[in-house]
């Protein structure tokens, strides 16, 4: 059998699954680079936003599996920061001012009338894992948070030179995220180290996070063909 690595060792090799998050996509690299147009923008704020919409019921799935009631009171914090509680609106209402800032209509934000297929697949697979996948392994795919600081600072550090017709008041969503993704890390990254213990099973442990990190990739890549090659969907097919 071989050897399991050692907490130090498991942990490094998560975090250098880093080298494969989105922030490395050709789309983000343009977007925080400046060269993104209106279109793509308001393309990708549109689609983000059924990511966004789908993480509290990811997370709620992973509480209605979870049989530990103090990962379960830690875990809910997740939830009220996308969904908002008494006196704060949270998450999902930050991103839809984002989505008024860059010139666009709430209600066709809510709608997910512009929302891509390939987008949906992606964003669905992830919510059906998190329904079907034991908890700790749910919460092991969480661990994209481990590199999302970085790229919301990126955000906030390129985005305001590039693109000077959106409100600025529109980045509160990124600058939330900032505290609370990091806040979220060690909860998450504690579970996985924990629960994660022989070699097959850390193995395991990285290959989700693989998983978790194509979603994202691929959410890029069909935001990529159709805002920046402009092939929209079924463009091949006749009009019906």
């Amino acid at each position: 059998m071989t050897e399991a690595w050692s907490r130090e060792e498991f942990e490094k090799k998560l975090r250098d699954k880093g080298q494969l998050y989105h922030i490395h996509h050709p789309f983000q690299l343009n977007m925080n680079s400046g060269k993104s147009s209106k279109a793509q923008i308001q393309g990708w704020v549109a689609n983000r936003f059924y990511y966004q919409t789908t993480i509290p019921m990811k997370d709620a799935a992973i509480m209605a599996n979870c049989t530990e009631r103090e990962v379960r009171r830690n875990w809910i914090q997740r939830i009220l920061d996308h969904d908002g509680a008494d006196g704060e609106d949270g998450g999902i209402e930050a991103w839809l001012r984002l989505s008024e800032a860059v010139g666009m209509n709430r209600q066709e934000i809510i709608s997910h009338e512009h929302v891509l297929p390939g987008v949906r697949f992606a964003c669905d697979a992830y919510l059906n894992f998190a329904r079907t996948a034991s908890w700790q392994e749910a919460a092991c795919s969480s661990l994209t948070e481990l590199f999302a600081p970085e790229i919301h600072q990126k955000r906030l550090d390129t985005w305001p030179d590039h693109y000077d017709w959106i409100d600025i008041q529109g980045y509160q969503y990124f600058r939330k995220r900032l505290s609370e993704a990091r806040r979220d890390v060690q909860h998450g990254l504690n579970i996985t180290l924990d629960y994660f213990k022989t070699r097959e099973q850390q193995e395991h442990a990285l290959g989700i996070l693989q998983f978790k990190l194509d979603v994202l990739w691929s959410m890029l890549d069909a935001m990529q063909i159709a805002y920046f090659y402009a092939e929209p969907p079924f463009h091949s097919c006749p009009e019906v």
